[in-house]
């Protein structure tokens, strides 16, 4: 026994040491203390170098600036960070650079891994529709675990902007329109991406981004204004970078946009008053692409200098590739428009994460490259990203119970223009390899049916294509088989940064395509791919079936194809809300009630509604069907009336009714009738995912408390107020199923 005690203590003395190799053991004030000791021998040259931050050339995601002395910038100390450099080979050569300036101070590498590194996961907005937080969380440490293995340290996700506008061509990279569960999958995405903790070899540091609003830009054009009152700031926009900063995210970018009339980038009421003020946010703040130099170009700054005085001013920390602060900060502090105090701060702030990511006691502990491939592209990290793609499906369609589809069908025809498409299974924002392998829907149907069904294939057209000339060949494919499965959408690139687009339809001809194989009489199961909400009416009104599959990334044909049959029941939810027509954008399920509501959705009598169009969306927030069926009965309350220090308790029963097991989203919406400003007619509060197997039954929880029922009221103070309030349950904000009152007195 003592024997096996020993050995026992032997390896977990062992564990330990490992341990402490892979994260550096330094205290805050240990820090601290490095900090103010290492910054009172940086010269000020120095000091603004820290604020400095470029790109490489090969990989540049943006407009580049001329800078042929880039490497030597490195060595003199005038460097602080690298974007777009990636592997472990090369952040180290870069990194060997850095360590031949005088104090050598480590560089920290950046790159945009938004959904995957070397393993492709689904597009952000797709991630969200799973409503599944553990997922997510796996997500981002997957992909975080790969970028440290690269030799990075440092992501420019999550995006938590809101969006309610799905012309914008960034909506695919954020978490969809409603602040309560972006909220919790901003948290979500830190946690996976940061994992143990900075320091960690296979944890990176988060960023949040854009602050603040760039979610909300007018047009749904990308880099514009965004103009909305103060109340939306704080109810809509900011919740998830509260929520970001409360799960510890190591930094904060700053937007494109300008809000109310000041850019971000120089906004002090943002960064100073709110961010690291209010919040106590003791990160850093880093700028978009070249944001500080285009306040310029805002007619917010008459040049670049006083672009970087306005910045540095109002909080930015570093200057991402305008050379804002390393050509004019010395200027600046020189005639006192600029005191030394602010650069100190921001220099504090970056030297504080190197520090706590162990650089300054291994510059090149994360550029390993036995690690790297080790952990690249690992059948556990293929595994997850198909486990989060199935997670990722929503089902919007499935009359006569068409799906899930039988594996001893004879023939399947294989239709549409991403059919065969490998690269915009991808989607944008991906970390583009040479020798990617991207399961497309046709490789992911070949590996799931057996010999005895055939596959057949005809594309139809291309996404954007405007002729129908082949589309004979497709509908007499489709004439061959049993049924059709037909994959359309958007190309990989056609939403995300820059791709903003004013008709979201479906692009080219496609919707024909449709109505050409479903005139043959054969049952069509659509699959629709795309980084956004997308306008397909016709389809939806006559489709046979049809399953929203995003851009879901590597294995993204073998998670359809387990869908399509039934080995995986999806459960997927959406996100946000597709319209019918791009006349109704923004539209929303939190809006608020109008003096003259439209009880019948459509604006006749001199109700507040279009005339020509329903007011509700084609898919409502939160909408997703099953294989199977579910029931929520038994609604109760502990209590109908409460104080603000009391806490209410209420259940429910969900069953599953149907035949297959499967998981459901049960969602909880309150509305508060009467209040001293006006609420939304309904407020996504909680939700609960719950597999049940068919017959099963399960009593659902939920506990509404002060924090529950909290608001800004008019004087922008969050605050309780006594009065009534409805409480609704059902698995979409249209379909509520379960109605109860209570209220709150004082």
């Amino acid at each position: 026994m003592q024997k096996r005690i020993l050995t026992i203590l032997c390896l977990l003395l062992i564990a330990c040491c490992v341990l402490a190799q892979q994260t550096p053991q330094h205290t805050a004030d240990a820090i601290d203390r490095k900090v103010d000791a290492l910054l009172a021998k940086m010269t000020l040259d120095e000091k603004i170098g820290q604020l400095n931050q470029y790109t490489s050339d090969r990989l540049a995601t943006g407009p580049l600036t001329e800078n042929s002395s880039k490497f030597q910038d490195i060595k003199d100390g005038k460097l602080g960070s690298m974007l777009n450099v990636k592997g472990a080979k090369e952040t180290r050569m870069v990194q060997e650079l850095a360590m031949q300036s005088r104090l050598k101070i480590p560089l920290l590498f950046g790159l945009d891994v938004i959904h995957g590194y070397r393993v492709t996961f689904p597009v952000p907005l797709a991630e969200a529709a799973s409503w599944d937080m553990q997922a997510i969380q796996t997500s981002a440490r997957v992909a975080g675990k790969e970028a440290a293995a690269a030799g990075l340290h440092w992501t420019f996700a999550p995006m938590v902007d809101i969006t309610r506008d799905p012309r914008w061509g960034r909506v695919m990279e954020g978490a969809g329109e409603d602040p309560y569960l972006a909220s919790l999958i901003a948290g979500a995405r830190v946690k996976g991406f940061q994992g143990n903790g900075l320091g960690s070899l296979d944890a990176i540091m988060a960023c949040a981004k854009h602050f603040a609003a760039y979610g909300a830009a007018i047009g749904g054009r990308d880099y514009n204004t965004a103009d909305i009152s103060d109340r939306t700031l704080w109810e809509t926009y900011l919740p998830p970078f509260k929520a970001a900063l409360d799960a510890g995210a190591a930094t904060f970018m700053n937007g494109f946009n300008e809000l109310n009339g000041i850019p971000a980038t120089g906004n002090s009421y943002l960064q100073k008053d709110i961010l690291k003020g209010k919040w106590n946010y003791k990160g850093f703040v880093v700028s978009d692409w070249g944001s500080i130099g285009e306040m310029v170009q805002h007619g917010y700054a008459r040049n670049s200098k006083q672009a970087a005085e306005l910045a540095i001013t109002a909080g930015s920390d570093m200057d991402m590739e305008s050379h804002a602060y390393i050509n004019n900060m010395a200027q600046l502090v020189k005639e006192n428009k600029v005191p030394i105090a602010l650069i100190d701060d921001a220099v504090k702030r970056i030297l504080q994460k190197k520090f706590e990511m162990g650089l300054f006691d291994d510059p090149y502990r994360f550029s390993n490259e036995e690690r790297e491939k080790k952990e690249l592209n690992s059948p556990e990290n293929r595994a997850a990203a198909r486990e989060v793609a199935k997670k990722s499906i929503v089902l919007l369609k499935n009359d006569k119970q068409l799906l899930p589809l039988s594996k001893n069908l004879k023939t399947i025809a294989v239709i549409g223009p991403l059919a065969k498409s490998n690269i915009d299974m991808m989607g944008f924002w991906s970390v583009k390899w040479d020798d990617d392998h991207l399961v497309s829907l046709y490789e992911g149907l070949e590996n799931k049916v057996g010999k005895n069904t055939r596959l057949l294939y005809a594309q139809g057209c291309d996404v954007t294509d405007t002729s129908k000339s082949n589309f004979a060949q497709a509908v007499a494919t489709a004439m061959q088989a049993d049924v059709v499965i037909l994959a359309i959408g958007e190309h990989y690139d056609m939403t995300g940064e820059a791709k903003s687009r004013a008709n979201i339809h479906l692009p080219g001809v496609q919707e024909d395509l449709v109505k050409a194989i479903k005139a043959t009489g054969k049952p069509v199961v659509v699959l629709t791919m795309s980084g956004r909400p997308m306008i397909f009416n016709w389809t939806a009104d006559n489709a046979d079936a049809i399953l929203q599959t995003w851009w879901l990334g590597s294995e993204a044909g073998n998670a359809i194809a387990d869908v399509l049959f039934g080995d995986y029941n999806p459960a997927g939810k959406l996100p946000i809300s597709f319209p019918r027509s791009e006349g109704q954008i923004p539209v929303y399920y939190n809006y608020k009630s109008t003096g003259r509501p439209s009880a019948n959705d459509m604006g006749i009598n001199y109700r507040s509604g279009y005339n020509d169009i329903q007011n509700s969306p084609r898919y409502a927030f939160g909408y997703g069907l099953s294989y199977t069926q579910f029931a929520l009965t038994d609604l109760k309350l502990d209590r109908t009336t409460l104080t603000a220090n009391d806490k209410l308790n209420v259940s429910c029963t969900l069953k599953n009714t149907g035949n297959y097991a499967g998981e459901e989203v049960v969602q909880l919406y309150l509305r508060d009738e009467f209040a001293s400003v006006t609420r939304p007619v309904k407020e996504l509060k909680g939700f609960e995912k719950i597999y049940l197997k068919a017959g099963e039954s399960k009593t659902i929880n939920f506990v509404i408390d002060k924090e529950t029922l909290s608001f800004y009221d008019q004087k922008m103070n969050w605050a309780t107020e006594p009065g009534t309030f409805q409480l609704m349950i059902g698995n979409s904000s249209d379909h509520i199923l379960l109605k109860s009152k209570f209220e709150l007195v004082k």
